[in-house]
């Protein structure tokens, strides 16, 4: 099996630390094919660069989905999901919805803790699209700034495990979601700190990214994700504007 893993971010070392991150539970007959966005931002922080970024995540999809099983979105705030399930044939899974729903098989309620404050608002538009207003505890961040975002996890590692703690005691969190694609991997660091069960997003969004794959469900072909119908475009990707216009490149 064969997923499709978009890094919507700039950022080379995201994308690496995603796969090396992704490997440690990878069933033994997956392969990840990773991509990095070609343009937008290093990290995406803002419901207007999640825009620009979902457009990349479209492009990619469509010049890079022949042979691939599933497709993974890896930002929090799945940049392109809702479109790309629209627009493809393919099971896609991402971050956010990922982890909420996951959380959701763990526990009553959930709190999403993540590492800056500008992600708040796009998060929390992520929860309502997913219809988890009710399970969601809060959202928590650090309130110190970090001087490097490869390096965010070890600048702020004492911060964010005190949100955890603080979620769990303050907000009734039954499960913790660490947001963000420059969090992956944190989870599997700091678990034995957290007395509630930890999710890492990419993780969650992989996994069942699998198991779509794996049930073999045919695309909807009526309804609200079935394929819109051809219609020329301008100034589109090669793949992408034939996609779009239904036919072969």
């Amino acid at each position: 099996m064969r997923i499709l893993l978009i890094n919507p971010n700039t950022s080379v070392a995201m994308t690496e630390r995603m796969v090396a991150s992704a490997s440690r539970s990878l069933a033994p007959d997956v392969e990840l094919v990773a991509l990095t966005a070609p343009q937008g931002m290093p990290y995406i922080a803002s419901r207007a660069e999640s825009v620009i970024a979902g457009a990349a995540t479209l492009e990619m999809i469509a010049a890079h989905q022949s042979g691939v099983d599933a497709v993974v979105i890896g930002a929090f705030g799945d940049p392109g999901l809702i479109a790309a399930r629209e627009l493809f044939d393919l099971p896609v899974t991402a971050m956010a919805e990922a982890a909420m729903l996951t959380a959701c098989m763990l526990a009553q309620r959930f709190s999403i803790v993540t590492f800056s404050p500008t992600l708040t608002a796009w998060y929390e538009d992520a929860v309502a699209l997913s219809g988890l207003q009710a399970r969601c505890a809060g959202i928590r961040v650090p309130d110190v700034s970090f001087a490097s975002i490869n390096d965010v996890q070890r600048e702020l590692e004492a911060q964010l495990v005190e949100l955890c703690q603080r979620s769990i005691e303050t907000d009734k969190a039954d499960a913790v979601i660490l947001a963000g694609a420059p969090l992956t991997g944190f989870a599997a660091k700091v678990a034995a700190r957290v007395p509630v069960p930890l999710i890492d997003p990419l993780d969650a969004a992989i996994g069942q990214a699998t198991l779509l794959a794996r049930l073999q469900t045919t695309p909807a072909r009526a309804g609200r994700f079935a394929r819109p119908p051809a219609k020329p475009g301008t100034g589109l990707t090669r793949a992408l504007g034939a996609w779009i216009e239904h036919r072969s490149v």
